[in-house]
């Protein structure tokens, strides 16, 4: 059979192949994304008492009234957003179905999309796959400030979308008032939907504040925000996310949302609704994660790696010029297989790899871990 592939240039992705050679030289994985302890016993508790309970049948189609209220609260509690229970909220299967899904309901063929380079490999495919074009605004460490003239010149009447992600993977980069105050200033005059990954937005550091899209008074009426319950909780395996958009957004969301899953698994949006009864359970987040940052950071200072600052989510990218002038790739597959610590190269985030490179490692690990991670690589 022949076959016309949609995506022919696509593998497997960097996340498998480096979480495949970890395995294969039990190598410390500090490449993926998802933390190696369990969510909150309580987070647990509810879900299993739900389990227990008569959620087992098909939950509705934009997720039960009990998690989209609790979501509402939640969002107004740490944003001060207002968003319409019945209109504005859907339930996901994960924040990666919430943009896939958001591309395939808004960029029709020959449709422009705009993503900020270094940025998540789920965004091309799934665009290349609804036939849109791929546009690349690249930046570059150790700061990664955007160029808006750059980003300006590659808008034009074909500009669909454009996608920010905030608390930024791989970077750690977090978006502020006055950075969305200038996109609105670029894109206010065009019909350009912003599509904004905010699934790290409990994840922030140093005093610094998520600000989110759906806080822009502008913006909020074009935008839509995706959010990850499994980045929140640490339970990552569970699949469950949520976005937010205007009524109208959100009616031409649902409706692609509603062929490609349906709805979320029942007992999980029971338990997690309930959960978060208790501001608590997200508030501390923050503080949580910056500890393990931290303690990362010293102890990696030892090593002849220099961390850049990582204002949020669970990664902290590492300079390796004064140790090593090799590709960023080519580094984190000897680092794997003579060291014994798996890193992405941030190499694979950009459509044409910078001159200059770093290392992502990921900090969301028990302290025996990363412990164990740097003196392996002090030892490089």
């Amino acid at each position: 059979m022949k076959i016309n592939s949609k995506l022919p240039d696509v593998g497997t992705n960097i996340f498998s192949e480096m979480s495949g050679l970890a395995r294969q030289y039990e190598a410390i994985n500090l490449a993926q994304g998802f933390p190696n302890f369990n969510p909150p016993q309580g987070l647990i508790d509810y879900v299993q008492k739900a389990l227990s309970g008569n959620f087992h049948q098909y939950a509705p189609m934009n997720g039960t009234l009990e998690l989209r209220n609790a979501i509402s609260i939640m969002i107004q509690n740490t944003n001060e957003v207002d968003a319409d229970l019945q209109n504005q909220i859907c339930v996901t299967s994960g924040a990666s179905q919430a943009l896939s899904t958001a591309i395939q309901a808004f960029v029709h063929p020959g449709d422009e999309v705009i993503c900020i380079e270094p940025c998540y490999d789920l965004y091309r495919p799934s665009i290349e796959l609804n036939q849109g074009i791929y546009k690349a605004v690249v930046t570059e460490g150790p700061d990664f400030d955007m160029d808006w003239e750059k980003l300006k010149d590659t808008i034009t009447d074909k500009t669909r979308m454009i996608i920010v992600n905030t608390p930024s993977n791989p970077t750690g980069k977090v978006w502020t008032e006055a950075e969305w105050d200038k996109l609105n200033h670029i894109t206010k005059n065009n019909n350009i939907i912003i599509l904004s990954d905010e699934v790290y937005q409990h994840l922030v550091f140093d005093d610094k504040r998520h600000v989110s899209v759906l806080e822009h008074s502008e913006l909020k009426q074009r935008a839509i925000a995706t959010f990850s319950f499994g980045k929140t909780f640490h339970c990552t395996g569970w699949k469950i996310g949520y976005c937010i958009a205007p009524t109208n957004l959100m009616s031409e969301f649902k409706k692609a949302h509603q062929f490609n899953v349906f709805s979320v698994p029942h007992f999980l949006q029971i338990g997690i609704a309930n959960y978060l009864s208790d501001p608590d359970t997200y508030q501390g987040l923050g503080k949580f994660y910056q500890e393990k940052r931290d303690l990362f950071e010293q102890l990696m200072a030892d090593t002849k790696f220099t961390a850049l600052p990582s204002q949020g989510s669970f990664f902290q990218l590492y300079d390796h010029h004064e140790l090593d002038q090799s590709h960023d790739k080519d580094l984190a597959i000897q680092l794997t297989k003579e060291q014994g610590v798996t890193t992405i190269p941030i190499s694979s985030f950009y459509s044409q790899p910078p001159k200059k490179q770093y290392l992502r490692f990921c900090f969301a690990k028990t302290e025996d871990v990363l412990e164990k991670a740097a003196d392996l690589l002090r030892d490089f």
